[in-house]
């Protein structure tokens, strides 16, 4: 362990700007409510060896506070008020919120506390776990291999490209939080910003304020999640996420996350009061294809133009994916791709982590993400699971994961 005794994280801004945005509403709206957040291994991989190494870095994040040089760059982006940003000066990390433990081989990691504190963990904790994890699997790994592969990949996406046009195409680096490592993600970001015109932002705050690039990011199922214990009418708690975020930023940040409760769902909540005042959709689980037609239907019926609004791509996209979904809707609707682990982790013989870390509880009570993709749902409380499902008017399922 003490061979990588220095931080990992050295910015408080080395986050998810949708943390941030999140953050910010939290703080206005909803300062007192309290939640609970788990880790999840997806890939079902046995990381419990790591948990003092990680339990470590989490020690050391509680050294992370605003610099005045980020200070000064937040307040002079649109998205925030001052009477948050002051309070995020004072903001540091309290490692007594997170309870990491090396369960039979398991990595297990609970957070609990207040929700606008808690919110930051998410996003910094699972980039700390994959780059430990990555130091030990991959040491011989540098940042040049991945910008040499990169390359490759850029290279041969402008030669299958070459037959539609591409003037619209737009990627947004979208891998903090599964990143090989922080010098790997800072690598692949410069890169593309130099060589790649496609480029239009990123979702780490750091490099944002770095690389002079726009950070991008509005919010994440967890803003949903908690509506459901929040909203005192369980069936109104997605239009009550909705309208609660609309309230906190009216005319910026509107691409909506449609998947928490199901596209079905989502859009059956979406109608003349939302659609309209929102800038787009963003996807994040369920078959791409399938999800932007309905998006586009959905539209369509409301007697809204696609072409003034954006679909946002960002379910395990590569270029190639990617590149598909542009030539089936680029002609029909503005769309935006979202690429993480498949830009700031791909390097020939390294696996990446299929981690995540979710909201659990809020108000002591459970909450709950029913994904389109049946392997994204997560809930513990399954009597929970049948009364969402109920109040969403969704078929019942005999068991969510």
């Amino acid at each position: 362990m003490t061979q990588y005794a220095s931080p990992i994280l050295t910015s408080l801004l080395d986050t998810d700007a949708y943390k941030l945005h999140m953050q910010q509403a939290v703080f206005h709206r909803y300062p007192a409510i309290s939640v609970a957040a788990e880790f999840r291994c997806r890939g079902d991989e046995l990381l419990g060896e790591y948990a003092d190494e990680i339990r470590a870095q989490v020690a050391l994040m509680s050294q992370l506070a605003l610099t005045e040089a980020e200070f000064g760059y937040l307040s002079g982006l649109p998205f925030f008020r001052q009477d948050y940003l002051s309070w995020l000066r004072d903001f540091r990390y309290d490692p007594q919120q997170v309870q990491i433990d090396d369960r039979d081989g398991r990595l297990h990691i609970r957070i609990a506390g207040p929700w606008r504190e808690v919110i930051l963990w998410e996003v910094p904790l699972l980039a700390v776990i994959s780059e430990v994890v990555h130091r030990h699997r991959s040491p011989q790994v540098t940042p040049d291999m991945a910008i040499a592969h990169l390359r490759s990949k850029l290279a041969q996406f402008k030669a299958v490209s070459a037959d539609v046009d591409i003037s619209r195409f737009k990627l947004m680096d979208f891998g903090t939080r599964r990143r090989f490592s922080k010098s790997v993600q800072q690598a692949i970001v410069s890169t593309l910003k130099n060589e790649f015109p496609y480029l239009v932002g990123t979702s780490n705050y750091d490099l944002a304020h770095q690389l002079d690039l726009t950070p991008v990011g509005t919010q994440a199922h967890e803003w949903f999640q908690a509506h459901q214990q929040i909203s005192p009418v369980l069936a109104n708690s997605q239009r009550a996420a909705l309208q609660a975020w609309l309230d906190e930023y009216p005319d910026q940040l509107g691409i909506a996350l449609t998947d928490c409760i199901a596209m079905d769902a989502f859009l059956r909540d979406f109608g003349p009061q939302f659609a309209p005042r929102y800038q787009g959709l963003r996807h994040d689980s369920g078959d791409p294809f399938e999800w932007g037609e309905k998006a586009i239907a959905h539209y369509q019926k409301l007697g809204i133009d696609p072409m003034s609004k954006t679909l946002v791509f960002s379910d395990n996209l590569d270029l190639d994916k990617a590149l598909a979904l542009y030539r089936h809707f680029y002609q029909r609707i503005n769309l935006v791709f979202g690429i993480g682990t498949r830009l700031t982790c791909d390097i020939p013989g390294v696996k990446p982590l299929n981690i995540v870390i979710k909201l659990v509880e809020c108000k002591g009570k459970p909450v709950a993400k029913l994904s389109d993709s049946p392997g994204k749902t997560i809930c513990q409380d399954q009597a929970f699971v049948k009364a969402l499902r109920k109040a969403f008017d969704l078929p019942l399922v005999k068991k969510a994961s």
